[in-house]
């Protein structure tokens, strides 16, 4: 393309500070260095995680462009990279894998140490390639997809079909792949089994997704918002409750209903007391309960620890488990083939110029997944 080796002028969705709303600015988009490769985004999704950014619960450095579930066709390439070309179409990877150090390298493991969760808001060489009036503007997770143009390390990247619709396949760099996975990939869900899931927004919906396909005889949906549990139902789940239609524990509504028989629990809020009341909701001896909903980064946990003590088994979970330049493409290609429907996910496409309308749907709990579109 014809800006290769030049600095992009575009429209970016800028955080100044947190707490306050977003600010569509006119931004310099550097190009890239060695191993890095520039985006032309053209659709992202909006996950609870970027309002985690706005609200000041996930550290990150200001200003800052959030986003992390998109779709884009590379622009240009840095020296060295030769993985993708341009005119590739990819998914940026807010969970990198660098195939080098140990997690990469591990069959089980898929925390890349080039994951920027610590909010150093940098790219890889150690600077940023977003200006803003003349002031740098700093990264998300690697990613930073609420502009027309990003930049990524080559680590965070997958490849992807050129086929797949980029309004739909955005959720598989998130929500759906972290859903999906938890059920079939960390938690591994048996066929005939209870699970029980609790929040149903996109990710807590892919769970249900993910535990529908592994076989799972008995899905039950719990989220206090009652307007939830259709497309809970329509998505695989067998029943749906709320906690506010009870006076006992959840865990003990749970227990009787099941006959004392929740193989897997899955906790999708990002709650300190649903964690522990999802534990306790699985089966004392062998059941399994995995973290799915990302915590408050300042939070402390204090649970009994008799309820491991009696055999249980607490996971955490982050992108399904999957490994995400290896099993991103995977997963499209699973789309494409019908394996599973995002549209079921999808419940709102709005330009992107209408990114707070986005967030406002978020917080009303009209939405499942908004896509914003370029």
């Amino acid at each position: 393309m014809g800006t290769a080796g030049k600095v992009i002028k575009c429209k970016a969705a800028v955080l100044w500070e947190p707490k306050k709303p977003f600010s569509i600015e006119e931004m310099e988009v550097a190009p890239p260095k060695a191993k890095e490769v520039r985006i032309k985004i053209l659709a992202t999704g909006i996950c609870r995680t970027d309002d985690h950014v706005i609200k000041g619960t996930i550290v990150a450095k200001y200003p800052v462009i959030v986003g992390h579930e998109a779709t884009g066709i590379v622009e240009s390439i840095g020296e060295g990279v030769t993985t993708v070309k341009p005119g590739d179409k990819v998914i940026p990877l807010f969970l990198p894998q660098c195939r080098e150090c140990n997690a990469c390298r591990n069959p089980d493991g898929n925390f890349c140490i080039k994951s920027d969760i610590t909010g150093h808001g940098v790219l890889a060489e150690g600077t940023t390639r977003f200006t803003c009036k003349g002031k740098p503007v700093y990264h998300f997770m690697g990613t930073s997809t609420f502009t027309e143009y990003t930049v990524v390390d080559e680590f965070a990247l997958a490849k992807i079909d050129a086929a797949a619709p980029p309004e739909k396949v955005c959720l598989i760099g998130c929500g759906f792949s972290t859903g999906y996975g938890a059920a079939i990939k960390t938690g591994k869900v048996t066929p005939g089994s209870t699970c029980a899931v609790f929040g149903l927004g996109g990710v807590g919906l892919s769970v249900i997704m993910g535990c529908k396909s592994a076989g799972a005889a008995r899905i039950i949906g719990i989220d206090l918002n009652k307007n939830k549990f259709e497309k809970a139902m329509a998505v695989g789940a067998t029943e749906c409750i709320s906690p506010k239609d009870f006076t006992k524990p959840i865990s003990e509504v749970l227990s009787e209903m099941t006959g004392n028989n929740v193989g897997y629990s899955f906790e999708v809020i990002g709650r300190l007391d649903t964690m522990v009341d999802a534990l306790a909701s699985c089966h004392m001896n062998y059941g399994t309960s995995v973290v799915v909903g990302a915590p408050p980064s300042a939070d402390m946990l204090t649970y009994n620890p008799m309820l491991l003590f009696t055999g249980r088994t607490w996971k955490g979970c982050i992108f399904g488990g999957w490994k995400s330049r290896d099993d991103v493409p995977k997963l499209v290609t699973d789309f494409l083939a019908k394996k599973f429907d995002l549209d079921l996910l999808i419940t709102h496409v709005l330009p992107f110029r209408n990114i707070q309308e986005g967030f406002e749907l978020l917080y009303s709990g009209q939405s499942i997944r908004t896509v914003l579109t370029f």
